[in-house]
């Protein structure tokens, strides 16, 4: 269509001067000693990863290495708010009959995500298919455009997706998500269920069975002894409830009063993701450029760093279709599970089928949060596997796609 556009990012350099100024100047609180990581992002690190976002850290490097995805932009209009302007990645690949597979990021995580599963999905196999891939900037972050209505809540997300992936010609789809990116893409299945066919979540947040509305798995679920790997779990899940989920307390209630502080310190917005993005992580050896880079994409965002908070508040305040009916059964769409052990909550594998039509489930020994660059092997695999021969999700996507792009 004539409005999508080819994108490139661009920075104006009176952007990259000010965040310098603003490094320049920037004082830090003390610490107590041998604190470490147990009250949050320590002292040395967040001076390091300034002094180097300050002096080293070339953002027109990364921003070049970003340019040479095949990005766009095009106008979505959202039901009873604005148009926005919506960034994506759009690879197509050459392969007859792929799959068109939307990939939805989360916090603070961004598009950037998708960048390593790229290459390992272009392609199929005798027995494995390929994929189309879209990974689009969510609305209020990266580069594309914010709402300044309230009330633009996870319905409203899905919407935008949909929309992008009827706009590119893909009217059946499949889609892959974590953290907001599996709440978004659960709502898309409820709300377009003859067109979103069929999920991947590496975020599972399933309930324990009830005998009322899941009586089979209530039985199976009593009958069946915890294992090592579900006591691990259980451990993980209370750590992240009682000592790492503050942020979302925070984020859910009073975004705006936190948002001055991200909008206005660069060094308030690096400790602030960079905690995550240790501790959501199952010792993955980030690199001060990968940081950085996942930071800026936050300081250089279209609608600002503060923006991307309101979607916490949003879902939450959402009585019907907010981050807990994401939690529970959607129909019809099919599902597949990837566990990692480092994820923020980890339940039982019989948990995770409240959530649906389950047809393909993983598990691994290692991974974290951010899946796809964390494992992206892992999800690739995942993806090839449960749409390929054999698996849950054969056939159920493709055949009637005519792609704009």
């Amino acid at each position: 269509m004539s409005d999508i556009k080819p994108y490139q990012i661009s920075v104006p350099d009176s952007e990259l001067e000010r965040l310098r100024q603003k490094l320049s100047t920037a004082s830090f609180p003390d610490e107590l000693d041998e604190a470490g990581w147990t009250y949050g992002a320590p002292l040395a690190d967040i001076k390091r990863l300034t002094a180097y976002w300050k002096d080293q850290f070339d953002w027109r490097k990364a921003e070049a290495k970003l340019n040479e995805l095949p990005n766009f932009q095009t106008p979505i209009q959202v039901d009873g708010f604005e148009t926005l302007n919506i960034h994506f990645v759009h690879q197509k690949s050459t392969t007859n009959g792929a799959i068109p597979l939307l990939f939805c990021h989360g916090w603070p995580g961004s598009f950037i995500e998708v960048t390593k599963l790229l290459p390992l999905l272009a392609n199929g196999s005798p027995t494995t298919p390929a994929f189309h891939i879209v990974a689009p900037s969510l609305p209020n972050y990266a580069f594309s455009s914010g709402t300044k209505k309230k009330g633009f809540a996870l319905p409203q997300y899905a919407e935008v997706c949909h929309k992008l992936m009827q706009k590119l010609g893909y009217t059946e789809y499949a889609t892959q998500g974590g953290d907001w990116g599996c709440m978004i893409t659960r709502i898309m299945g409820l709300l377009y269920p003859s067109h979103c066919l069929a999920s991947h979540i590496n975020m599972i947040r399933g309930g324990k069975p009830s005998p009322t509305t899941h009586p089979l798995l209530s039985l199976r679920h009593a009958l069946t002894p915890y294992t090592a790997r579900d006591r691990a779990g259980f451990a993980r899940t209370k750590w992240f409830l009682e000592e790492g989920s503050g942020y979302r307390l925070a984020q859910s209630t009073k975004p705006q009063t936190l948002g001055y502080s991200l909008h206005d310190s660069p060094v308030g917005l690096l400790a602030w993701i960079y905690e995550k993005l240790h501790d959501w992580t199952d010792g993955y050896a980030w690199t001060d450029d990968e940081i950085l880079t996942w930071v800026s994409v936050y300081q250089f965002s279209a609608a600002g760093p503060a923006a991307s908070l309101r979607i916490y508040y949003e879902a939450a305040h959402d009585s019907s279709l907010g981050r807990a009916r994401t939690e529970r059964y959607v129909p019809g769409v099919k599902l597949g599970l990837a566990r990692f052990p480092r994820e923020l909550t980890v339940v039982p594998k019989t948990w995770g089928r409240t959530m649906g039509p389950v047809v393909f489930e993983s598990e691994y020994e290692r991974g974290g949060h951010f899946a796809a660059w964390e494992r992206p092997d892992a999800i690739a695999g995942d993806l090839k596997r449960m749409f390929g021969k054999g698996g849950g999700a054969e056939g159920v996507v493709g055949g009637r796609v005519k792609a704009k792009l």
